[in-house]
């Protein structure tokens, strides 16, 4: 690898806002805002809206989307507009 081309990783502390769980990994993301983590040090804080405690996927709480429905209404709504503008 080539020196100085590469952004500097960092321990960063990552805070899922939607479930209030932190996570301590390795980012080159910054901030100016910072934490004290459970060993005493002091880290950048970044808030994400979504990660996997709170993700339906990973907490199977997903739901089953209803495709069929979707398409009909779409039909219903723009099928019309379609069939005119081709002509």
């Amino acid at each position: 690898m080539r020196p100085d081309i590469h952004p500097v990783s960092r321990p960063v502390v990552f805070r899922d806002r939607a479930a209030g769980a932190t996570f301590l990994t390795r980012s080159t993301a910054s901030s100016t805002r910072t934490i004290e983590w459970t060993d005493g040090a002091t880290y950048p804080l970044i808030d994400v809206e979504i990660s996997s405690a709170s993700h339906p996927f990973y907490t199977g709480t997903s739901r089953v989307m209803d495709t069929a429905g979707r398409v009909e209404r779409f039909e219903r709504r723009y099928g019309a507009r379609a069939a005119t503008a081709r002509h």
